[in-house]
């Protein structure tokens, strides 16, 4: 595996990739590997000819009253699992690079950044579309991979993309989970023993929502009441800051569910704040 630290150099090994008629994918994450990010190198592989992963832990996307340095790192795992997936590239640049003095450039995608974890994380999605941007034009895959898990943030980019007219394919992949259904998250690491058994109520959660939803009962009134209903009987469920039914491509809250709908959930179990979601068809 080829470790590249400098933008300009990622840049020229791309361009001698595509110039040779090689697809490349492309998984982006902020390190502290898991599961998750793995089966999206291998899906990375599966269908392209070169996968480049990339860490770069983006300030950008941390709100003043979060998590950026605490956010865990393992750059030395990182790296081994990287390998023992058989990524090609590792792309990890320092922020001075990405971000260079006097830097003054952001992408904001409107309404759909608005809403969801939008809605409490004020200028979180600007951070992550100016990052993946930057990613785009530096990499310059043929086709990008993300979890299912952040929903929000896929369509975001997938929205992007096409606004832009950007030459990649979004692709998102399932959520991969833990034994008891827990969506795979690095935030997993914050949660002491005691949050990490109780953070299962999610997945529950969604669970039983979505059978609700299968059996014929569609009214939001009722699916948002239960959902809520659900989460709160969980002690260590500290605050519900959505749980609803969504449309799946503008993300609007919805009166019925329609043909497809996506059930979403954030909530905070202790001090760490867990996102979750299930696409329902009715």
């Amino acid at each position: 595996m080829e470790l590249i630290r400098i933008p300009r150099i990622m840049h020229d090994t791309s361009r001698g990739h595509l110039l040779h008629g090689r697809s490349i994918g492309f998984v982006p994450t902020m390190g502290a590997l898991h599961e998750g990010h793995l089966s999206l190198i291998k899906r990375s592989k599966d269908e392209n000819d070169i996968t480049v992963a990339s860490i770069f832990i983006n300030p950008l996307q941390f709100g003043p009253s979060e998590d950026f340095q605490q956010y865990p790192r393992d750059t030395d795992g990182d790296i081994a699992k990287l390998r023992k997936a058989e990524a090609d590239v590792l792309f990890m640049p320092d922020a001075s690079s990405i971000y260079h003095e006097g830097f003054a450039t952001y992408i904001t995608v409107d309404k759909i950044s608005e809403k969801l974890c939008g809605a409490f994380r004020p200028g979180h999605f600007r951070g992550v579309a100016t990052i993946v941007a930057k990613l785009f034009n530096i990499v310059k895959p043929t086709r990008a991979y993300f979890g299912q898990k952040d929903f929000q943030q896929a369509a975001i980019i997938r929205k992007m993309a096409k606004d832009l007219d950007m030459p990649v394919g979004i692709i998102a992949s399932p959520t991969i989970r833990e034994h008891d259904g827990l969506a795979m998250s690095s935030r997993n690491l914050y949660l002491s023993e005691e949050e990490r058994k109780a953070a299962g109520v999610i997945y529950g959660c969604l669970i039983q929502t979505s059978e609700m939803i299968k059996s014929g009962i569609i009214n939001k009134e009722k699916i948002k009441g239960f959902m809520k209903e659900k989460l709160s009987a969980e002690p260590l469920v500290r605050e519900i800051q959505y749980a609803s039914m969504y449309d799946p491509e503008t993300l609007d809250e919805v009166e019925n569910a329609g043909k497809e709908a996506l059930l979403a959930v954030s909530v905070k179990v202790g001090g760490t704040r867990l996102i979750d979601n299930m696409l329902v068809k009715a």
